[in-house]
């Protein structure tokens, strides 16, 4: 495995990205959406169940239609998360939620990154975007 140490903030942001766009499979469990509460100063995940169709694509389980990943679609949360720190968060979602609201592990690993990643945004005053 080549170091990083001697890529640079461009190549490294350039490889981030390029993980960023491969191809994962969905988790059957469902999906959040993530983002900042400033003014509470909390981080909050949306979990939204769906199914996945025989294409791999994730559906509205009560229209069984496909949900489009850039367009606005109104749906009820099953439940939302907060949490003061990305650890806070791991813990109430993987560790007190009975049954845990997620069956993949690269999807649990996905949701630590981004709440760091919403961490970092919330201490620091940046823009957080969901990846």
């Amino acid at each position: 495995m080549p170091s990083t140490t001697n890529l640079s903030v461009e190549e490294l942001v350039a490889l981030d990205n390029k993980y960023s766009n491969r191809f994962i499979e969905l988790d059957p469990s469902g999906y959040f959406v993530i983002y900042l509460d400033r003014e509470a100063g909390l981080i909050c995940a949306k979990h939204y169940t769906n199914t996945i169709n025989d294409k791999g694509l994730a559906c509205d389980p009560e229209t069984g239609e496909p949900l489009p990943c850039n367009a606005n679609v109104k749906r009820t949360p099953t439940t939302i998360f907060t949490g003061r720190t990305a650890k806070e968060l791991c813990i109430k979602i993987f560790e007190e939620t009975k049954p845990c609201p997620l069956t993949y592990l690269d999807h649990a690993a996905y949701l630590g990154r981004e709440f760091v990643r919403a961490e970092m945004a919330l201490v620091t005053g940046q823009e957080y975007i969901q990846d």
